[in-house]
């Protein structure tokens, strides 16, 4: 099968999530239900964060389970869930109506909370050092799918799940497994749902949503072209083609200078500042040259550099640096007056890395509907740079 191309299964069922407002209004006509009630099971799903019929006591009790089965079926159900930072961080395992797996996480920082989504179950861009990458795509997730992981999330704080007491999703990045650009119509339709204000959508700041990529470059135009307020990340772990050829495949095809191109062409466009993604590896790509002639690729730019200490799979040869190799790659940079950061290493006790859960875990207990998700069994040992860019980062 050639790389990149989702394997064929049953989509999933038509959700509310999949639809704008026009068209959930025209599906509720076509079961023979007022156009408003549409409507008010967006508000019950957006608002209230809820997809139980049980709960609609606005809709005529004769009609909410039909509804809500037509509306709002139950796409995801969570297999497993893995707990760290004192229960901040929650790594959960989701499985699809077709058995297909994804994973997304929730982090909770001071002032902030901040969930990692996937956007396909596996992917299809072949990096040799990430877990989900090494899998293969199973197929795209359809935007609800994706919604769905937010939505979770968003209960989840809403009834005080998480430590910290009640509260509510700030920031979504797409960079759990899969390649967001390369399923491009549902996570554009996702992003909507997502930024739409309540009852269209969850009401998150476009602002506040990141949309990762190896480096599609056409793909990243179109995004350009949406005049959305979205942030950009570009996962480039390597300044050099010979190098990032053998990292991220896919610059076979769009060379560094192509990708840097459309990301510079999306920052002015948008008034974004790009993330520049960039993995270190030990002995790789952590060379204080390297270091050098990214600074040089990115002068004058609008970007910020987030280094990423690897999180390695089991059986893998790719490694994190070493302390003092990082440590000097940041150096380097912020002494050529780029913006970077080493991103903060949670969830060290979890396989935080993008596709290490589906990969090492099986179901161990039968499924349990989306919303609080049991604990299975104690973590597995691992380190966890979240959100880290599945074929990218992971």
């Amino acid at each position: 099968m050639p790389a990149g191309r989702p394997r064929r299964r049953q989509a999933p069922p038509r959700h509310l999530a999949d639809l704008d407002p026009a068209a959930r209004r025209a599906a509720a006509e076509q079961l023979g239900q007022p156009r408003f009630r549409a409507d008010q099971l967006s508000r019950h799903y957006f608002g209230r964060l809820t997809d139980d019929p049980g709960d609609m006591t606005d809709l005529p009790a004769g009609t909410r389970a039909e509804l809500a089965g037509a509306l709002l079926p139950r796409l995801l159900t969570a297999e497993r869930e893995l707990t760290c930072d004192e229960g901040t961080t929650r790594k959960t395992l989701w499985r699809a109506l077709d058995g297909a797996y994804v994973e997304s996480v929730l982090m909770r920082y001071p002032g902030r909370v901040t969930m990692c989504v996937s956007s396909q179950a596996g992917c299809g861009m072949a990096c040799p050092f990430c877990a989900t990458g090494q899998a293969g795509l199973t197929r795209n997730l359809s935007a609800a799918e994706i919604v769905a992981q937010v939505v979770a999330g968003a209960r989840a704080l809403a009834d005080g799940e998480v430590p910290g007491g009640a509260g509510r999703i700030s920031n979504v990045v797409f960079m759990g497994m899969g390649e967001p650009l390369a399923n491009y119509a549902a996570v554009l339709a996702a992003v909507r749902r997502l930024a739409d204000p309540v009852p269209d959508g969850l009401g998150i700041s476009q602002r506040g949503i990141t949309v990762s990529t190896v480096g599609l470059v056409p793909a990243i135009g179109r995004l350009a072209a949406e005049r959305l307020s979205v942030r950009l990340a570009v996962s480039l772990h390597a300044p050099d083609d010979g190098l990032r050829d053998e990292l991220v495949p896919v610059n076979r095809r769009w060379k560094v200078a192509e990708v840097l191109a459309a990301a510079w062409a999306y920052a002015a466009s948008t008034g974004r500042r790009v993330s520049i993604e960039y993995a270190l590896i030990r002995d790789v790509n952590d060379q204080p040259w390297r270091a050098d002639a990214l600074a040089a690729l990115l002068a004058g730019q609008l970007a910020h550099v987030n280094l990423i200490p690897l999180n390695p799979t089991p059986g893998s040869r790719w490694t994190a640096s070493r302390p003092a190799d990082m440590r000097e790659f940041e150096a380097r940079l912020a002494g050529a007056g780029i913006p970077v950061t080493v991103r903060d290493t949670r969830g060290t006790q979890i396989d935080g890395a993008c596709g290490q859960l589906a990969a090492s875990s099986r179901p161990l207990t039968p499924a349990v509907p989306v919303g609080p998700a049991v604990p299975v069994g104690p973590a597995v040992p691992g380190g966890l740079a979240v959100p880290v860019t599945a074929g990218r980062a992971g």
